[in-house]
This record gives C-alpha cells, sequence and structure tokens, in this order.
C-alpha cells in the first residue's frame, strides 16, 4: 500500500477509503464482506491473511476510523479475541484458510474449552482425553465456565492425548465442533443470581484429524498463547452507535446488545468503584475521614491501573509481545475489587445485604458484595498470576510441584 506507516497516514487512508464504501444499507455480514476484503479488518495481520501487513498500531487507528464514520468493526467475543490470533500465529495454513474469514465476518462463533472441574489453575492436570480413530479424533470428558458455549459454533478445546509424558507434555489444542450429538452444554446458576456460564460435557464427541492447532501434544505452547491473548489489557468493546441507523449499525447494535447481556455483571465483578463516591454522599457519609481515606485510596490505584493497562496497550501498539502488564493488570483489578466491595460494605452497612429498589445503589451492593470474588479467579488465579511474575519475570526459584 502506498501509506507512509504513520497513525495519521493510516488514518486519511482508511477514512478515504470508508467514504467510498461504507453503506449502512447493507446488512453486517456483507459489510464484513467488504470491510474484510479490504484489508482493513485486520489491518496489522499479514498480507496474506486478509491484513495490510501494517504495525500493531493500526488496530487502534483503523478502529478510531470506523467510529468517526459510524461504521461497525468486526464481531466480539472468543472468536476475535481468542481463536483468531491463535490460529493465525500456529494454524496450519489449512487452518487459516477455513476459520479465520468466516471468523472475521461473524459466520463463526466460539467458545473456550480450557478450565475443569478438576483443573483450573492447575490448567496442564486437565483430564479431558483425545482418541484417534482413524480419521477423526474421540473427545470424552467435562470443561466448565465456559461462556458462550450455549450458541458457540466452535471451541478451542485442550485435551490430554498421551498420559505417558509429562502432564504439560501430553495436551493438544483443538477446534471442536459444538453442534453434535456427542456435545451436551449446560448453564450454571450463579449465587448473583445470574447465568454467565457453562459446562460442556463430551461424550465420544468427533473432530476431524487435521483439526488440531499446532503440533500433536503440543498444545500447551498453544494455549499460553492464548492466555497471554486473554489477560492483556484494553479489550474494549465499543457500542455501535445508533444514530447513524441503517441496517448494518441496527445488525451490529443487536449483536453488541445480546454480547453484553452475558457480562452485564462484570461492573459489579470489578467492584463498581465508581458508586463509592455517590453511596458515601447518599448516605451522608462523605465526612468521615477514614471512609475518605479509603475511598481515595482505591480510586487512586484505579488510576495507576489505568496507567499500566495505557502502557500494555502502547507496547502491542508498537509490536511487542505481551508482557508482565498482563499479570500485573489483573491482580491490580483484583486488588482493587476486593478493596471496593469492603468500602461498599463499611458504607452501607448491614443494608448492604439488601435487594431492591428501596437498597443500597437499588440492590447493586450486593451484587458487588457476591460478585467480587470471581474477578479473583477469573482469567487465571490471583495465585497463579503471582508465580508467573515471581518466576518468569522477576527469575525467582520455581514453586515445588
Amino acid at each position: 500500500m502506498s501509506v507512509d506507516l504513520n497513525p495519521d497516514s493510516v488514518h486519511e487512508e482508511c477514512t478515504e477509503w470508508l467514504h467510498k464504501n461504507w453503506n449502512q444499507e447493507l446488512s453486517l455480514r456483507e459489510w464484513r464482506e467488504r470491510l474484510v476484503d479490504s484489508g482493513w479488518a485486520v489491518p496489522h495481520w499479514p498480507t496474506q491473511w486478509m491484513g495490510k501487513g501494517l504495525p500493531a498500531w493500526s488496530e487502534r487507528t483503523v478502529s478510531l476510523a470506523l467510529n468517526a464514520i459510524g461504521a461497525p468493526g468486526l464481531p466480539t467475543g472468543v472468536g476475535m479475541s481468542l481463536a483468531a490470533p491463535t490460529i493465525l500465529e500456529h494454524g496450519s495454513v489449512d487452518m487459516k484458510s477455513q476459520f479465520l474469514r468466516p471468523t472475521l465476518t461473524g459466520e463463526y462463533s466460539w467458545c473456550q474449552l480450557f478450565s475443569e472441574p478438576g483443573a483450573g489453575s492447575d490448567l496442564a492436570g486437565l483430564s479431558a482425553k483425545a482418541t484417534l480413530d482413524g480419521d477423526e479424533w474421540i473427545i470424552n470428558g467435562q470443561k466448565v465456565w465456559n461462556t458462550s458455549a450455549h450458541h458457540a459454533d466452535y471451541g478451542i478445546l485442550l485435551a490430554r492425548t498421551d498420559s505417558s509424558v509429562s502432564k504439560h507434555h501430553g495436551i493438544t489444542y483443538f477446534v471442536l465442533p459444538m453442534k453434535q450429538e456427542g456435545v451436551m452444554v449446560r448453564p450454571l446458576a450463579q449465587m448473583n443470581y445470574h447465568s454467565s456460564f457453562n459446562e460442556v460435557f463430551m461424550t465420544d464427541a468427533r473432530l476431524p484429524k487435521d483439526f488440531v492447532v499446532g503440533d500433536v501434544n503440543a498444545g500447551w505452547t498453544v494455549a499460553l498463547a492464548t492466555l497471554a491473548h486473554e489477560r492483556r489489557f484494553g479489550n474494549i468493546v465499543s457500542r455501535p452507535k445508533v444514530n447513524t441507523g441503517g441496517r448494518a449499525v441496527q445488525e451490529a447494535l443487536i449483536e453488541y446488545t445480546e454480547y453484553m447481556e452475558t457480562y452485564k455483571w462484570y461492573p459489579q465483578r470489578a467492584g463498581r468503584v465508581d458508586l463509592l463516591v455517590p453511596q458515601l454522599t447518599e448516605r451522608e457519609l462523605n465526612a468521615d475521614p477514614m471512609l475518605r481515606q479509603e475511598v481515595a485510596r482505591i480510586l487512586a490505584m484505579q488510576k495507576v491501573s489505568g496507567w499500566t493497562a495505557d502502557r500494555a496497550r502502547a507496547a502491542r501498539e508498537l509490536g511487542k509481545p505481551p508482557g508482565a502488564e498482563g499479570s500485573v493488570g489483573k491482580l491490580a483489578m483484583s486488588t482493587i475489587a476486593r478493596l471496593a466491595s469492603l468500602a461498599h460494605g463499611r458504607i452501607a452497612g448491614a443494608d448492604g445485604m439488601l435487594m431492591g429498589p428501596d437498597s443500597p445503589a437499588t440492590g447493586m451492593v450486593a451484587e458487588v458484595l457476591v460478585s467480587v470474588p470471581g474477578q479473583s479467579i477469573a482469567g487465571g488465579t490471583d495465585e497463579i498470576q503471582h508465580n508467573i511474575l515471581g518466576e518468569r519475570v522477576l527469575g525467582l526459584p520455581r514453586e515445588p510441584q
């Protein structure tokens, strides 16, 4: 392409293309097909895989150009955040050809099948088993905490293919077709009255022999790439601009609303720091020096965590691999959530256990109290993040196995 490699010129050329090609009366799928064909859908991807070979910062530059004109971007969810980047990095040519484009256009939706009832933090201890039978793999086992599994077309799956070697070396990374007789998905009821996750039972489920990402028995390396994407900062989902109208935008808004329904309790899981000052004021406790100091400390930590996120985003835009910021940020979010939950409890007192319109923050405080524990578990427990930082970043001795 003819653009100079700087954000302003990339933004200008992308905007010029959008003005010529954006048509809000297209269906969302038709618009994404056009966007993918242009290379602007994933400008930081290689040119042979629907990109433009631009630096990593071009992803954000193009996103800003799309937002400015009111055009929808790529689908949200596991497909674009985890599955596609992993397949792009580790998948075979045939696998990339089969899965990347339909994921970009939203034709294929995805879920993640990693954790098990007996293998959460110790993910390498998983027991789901894959056995090769001619030209197919047969999968048996159970997965848990699987968001979107109830409607996904495919799942990224870790399963054991060799039990005779150490646990990290006998795992293979698969793509599992979800809509088959051997896969049963069951929703999980949470103590905060939401049901965002599922458990997945695989009984003689089948997948083609070549639906392997990377090499057989080398799935742990591929899984680490996925986990790095999962823990990275800045995966912000933008709400489509409804004032632009048109079929593509309306379909994108429906897609966005359905996607966010699963995550509507996540702000409560993060502690709802934004409610602390209003709750202090409403309960006339904003003159209490201890509570004021506690809330100020939490707000300061949140600000510093935001700067860490900015550094991580800047590093990605420079093309640097994910670093320690993911684990540092994950620990910071857990700490902020716990401190916010404690502060909410001190501000509301016993009333914090109440639900309903007359309760603190119309029940949001009560939801915070029962949702925050999940923050320290999701995406790798705090203990795992400490190990990652201690062993891989600080060079400390490995924890005894």
